[in-house]
């Protein structure tokens, strides 16, 4: 019997990232989809990529999480805490895309996104559901907070350096680059294409709403308080995140050696790509893939290490991301799924 799903905010990016992702996975069902843009459009008339092949009429989000086992909330930050309370007390599943479970502190929700927990006590059995981090405590919960795409891109990469005590911390800069599709589907002034295209700038500039989180897995991850310098910028191309993440090395030790830890730490892990040394991580080989590509680098002159992480915003960052987590929690494969090749041009 396949596991019957729902999208929440369909006519997103985020949500339309997963409808694609989800008509080819085997074991999933969409039952329900949702929008209040769009209500009673069909999917297909919105996106008119959908024509033979996904034609569901936009619902309400009562009439989709009456259809369905687990719901994936592609909403605005202070929309999807309802949504949990109405899937909780009906025994549904919550995936959400947004940012209302990811932080664990209610302060720190208030300070970054101007709001305060509607129902604290759902927040207490919320998981942060990056897999290769804490897939343990996944298994089994009702709500699940799907990670932000920086977050992911910047985790990742890190977490070798982090776990076997590498680097100094408090020296660590974080470069980051997305696409614009990382905006959403709203027009702004910043992704309108006469300013955006041919363009290259830092938007956010220490002060993006990611960097709670970022600061968040890296305490947890290192055992103490982490405080980050963090810089996105804006790509002038759809999608796609590159991290480049610089910190000042603890011991003396060889890059090779560096490297040897991440494959090691990685191995048995199908969506992490370590890069032989030499190589660098690059936007294009990880389009339209669930895949994370990390590569290594030290500059000897100044003693930091320099690590690159290169992921789909759209994917690992946030669609493939999601259904990686609606696989562990239902306990099939973790690649169920995402078996997604990136195009080659």
């Amino acid at each position: 019997m396949k596991i019957k799903v729902g999208v929440i905010g369909a006519t997103g990016y985020a949500g339309v990232e997963l409808i694609r992702i989800l008509l080819s996975h085997p074991n999933a069902e969409i039952a329900a989809v949702s929008s209040v843009s769009f209500q009673d459009q069909q999917m297909n008339e919105v996106y008119p990529v959908f024509n033979g092949i996904f034609e569901k009429k936009l619902v309400d989000e009562d009439t989709a999480i009456e259809a369905c086992d687990v719901l994936f909330a592609c909403v605005p930050h202070g929309l999807s805490e309802v949504l949990a309370e109405k899937c909780s007390g009906k025994g549904k599943k919550l995936i959400d895309l947004g940012a209302d479970f990811r932080l664990k502190s209610e302060e720190a929700y208030r300070e970054w996104y101007g709001l305060s927990y509607k129902f604290p006590q759902l927040h207490e059995g919320a998981v942060y559901g990056l897999p290769e981090l804490f897939r343990d405590q996944i298994a089994g919960c009702e709500i699940i907070a799907n990670p932000g795409c920086y977050p992911t891109s910047i985790a990742l990469g890190l977490y070798g350096a982090v776990k076997n005590e590498l680097i100094d911390l408090s020296t660590l800069v974080i470069d980051s680059k997305s696409g614009t599709t990382g905006a959403g589907r709203s027009l702004t002034q910043t992704t309108h294409y006469p300013d955006c295209n041919e363009s290259f700038a830092p938007y956010k500039t220490a002060c993006h709403r990611h960097t709670p989180e970022i600061e968040q897995t890296l305490s947890i991850l290192s055992g103490r308080d982490v405080k980050v310098t963090f810089v996105p910028h804006l790509l002038p191309i759809n999608r796609g995140i590159i991290s480049t993440m610089y910190a000042r090395l603890t011991k003396d030790i060889s890059l090779e050696s560096i490297h040897a830890m991440y494959v090691n730490l990685y191995q048995d892990e199908q969506f992490v790509r370590v890069l032989k040394l030499g190589d660098t991580a690059n936007l294009k080989n990880v389009r339209c893939s669930n895949f994370c590509d990390i590569s290594l680098h030290l500059d000897s002159r100044t003693g930091r290490l320099i690590v690159v992480s290169a992921i789909d915003n759209m994917v690992k960052g946030a669609a493939g991301q999601a259904v990686q987590n609606m696989n562990i929690l239902f306990g099939m494969p973790e690649e169920t799924g995402l078996r997604l090749v990136p195009p080659s041009f």
